[in-house]
């Protein structure tokens, strides 16, 4: 599907336009057009969805094999807000969407849905594909510059064109990557409109340690790592992967955990200490004995030569280096005491957070349109008649593994449903 060319200063009348072609956009642009004629996204970007072919290392993960009550938890205090848009288009009705229109899934050991074939482009193809055959209309390269409420109708001005349009629903995403387009412009068009918009703030984001050892290690990655915070009145930890960086910590571990220490990295903390347990399927005592066992066992290896057999070689080095011993030692003369120490480092290495990447380098924002002045039933304005908003622009945000990407599309599919369905109905609050 591509975008037409549009003439200068040429106003075009729409039942529903929608601002932002990402994933959120695009779902509510199929589901409104299914039930009535006449919708126009307009899209910044020389093409739809840009965000999405970056998704999951351009691999899109969708949507996570978990139940409706899994995701709420996920979501924490947004998680209620979400449960309606959430029944309303399911992870399962996601899966069942792209099957019916060619695009086979694979569920990952960790819960990731990700395309069969790997390949996030498909799933942009589907959702332009079902626009185009639906009769949405998609005008990309035309940044919304302003938004304005006319005489119960929106007018949405770009330099090339004016769309005024009956219902309007802002899906334009957060702040977070920019490049793909996400510019922040749907929080002024929001607070344009009325509503307050929660300050943004980096989720899923890259650490930055005190510790300079991580860069050492820069591209080393281990699996099914537990990070958790040391001293905190709440309870915060995550698993998954972790990836060391340059400056820090990245991977979907070191991301969620980022989330949950947004608001206290927000307000000017900058020392968070943190732990994390590299082999925590394994308790301390039970580790000890195993190594003193393979220590026994492999007595003229050297003690990196050892750990290497538990952890990535790379980063057994540093252990021994944390440890306080030489990595080229041979596992026969290592000490109780040195051995203590190494076992207690793989249970708990830690780390000193200060600060983030920057927002730009999220992969995606906390903060946004409150979620308050939002009717969860149809993710229509309560302050606005005839608006309605979808995907990251609001105030909602979970961890990695495909929760965000499922927010949109089914935040998308009720603004897009509920957007139509006011119209039938002539109530622009109901769906």
């Amino acid at each position: 599907m591509t975008s037409r060319p549009e003439e200068t200063n040429h106003n075009m009348d729409s039942e529903i336009c929608i601002l932002g072609a990402g994933p959120a956009g695009l779902m509510a642009a199929i589901c409104a057009a299914r039930e009535r004629p006449g919708v126009t996204v307009v899209e910044a970007s020389p093409s739809a969805g840009r965000k999405l072919l970056v998704t999951g290392g351009g691999r899109c993960n969708l949507t996570h094999d978990a139940t409706i009550d899994e995701f709420v938890r996920a979501f924490g205090e947004a998680g209620r807000f979400l449960r309606h848009s959430l029944h309303e288009m399911s992870p399962t009705d996601v899966r069942t969407f792209f099957h019916d229109h060619g695009l086979l899934t694979t569920v990952e050991a960790d819960g990731c849905v990700f395309p069969a074939d790997g390949r996030a482009v498909d799933v942009r193809e589907v959702l332009l594909t079902e626009a185009e055959r639906a009769g949405v209309r998609l005008r990309c390269g035309s940044p919304a510059i302003g938004v304005a409420l006319e005489e119960n109708a929106f007018a949405v001005a770009t330099a090339r064109h004016v769309v005024r349009a009956k219902r309007l629903i802002v899906a334009t995403g957060g702040v977070s990557w920019p490049q793909t387009g996400s510019t922040g412009d749907g929080y002024r068009f929001a607070a344009a409109l009325g509503h307050t918009v929660v300050a943004p703030k980096a989720a899923l984001v890259p650490l930055i340690t005190q510790q300079k050892w991580p860069g050492s290690l820069a591209g080393v990655a281990v699996r099914d790592v537990r990070i958790y915070a040391k001293c905190s009145p709440r309870k915060i930890a995550s698993v998954g992967a972790i990836v060391f960086t340059q400056d820090g910590l990245g991977g979907p571990a070191a991301q969620d955990i980022s989330r949950l220490l947004a608001d206290e990295l927000a307000d000017g903390r900058s020392d968070i200490g943190l732990c994390i347990d590299l082999l925590p399927q394994t308790p301390l005592p039970e580790l000890d004995g195993q190594l003193q066992q393979r220590l026994s066992a492999h007595a003229r290896k050297t003690i990196s030569n050892v750990l290497a057999e538990l952890v990535p070689r790379r980063l057994a080095a540093t252990l021994c280096t944390l440890a306080g011993c030489d990595g080229e030692t041979q596992a026969g003369q290592v000490s109780k005491e040195t051995r203590r120490a190494i076992a207690a480092l793989l249970k708990a290495l830690p780390v000193n957070v200060t600060g983030t990447r920057p927002i730009a380098e999220a992969t995606v924002t906390r903060g946004g349109v409150d979620r308050r002045q939002i009717d969860p039933k149809t993710m229509a304005s309560k302050v606005c008649t005839g608006l309605y908003f979808a995907g990251e622009l609001i105030d909602a945000e979970g961890p990695c593994g495909g929760y965000n990407l499922q927010m949109c599309f089914s935040t998308g599919a009720l603004a897009g449903r509920s957007a139509a369905r006011s119209l039938s109905n002539k109530s622009p609050s109901t769906a």
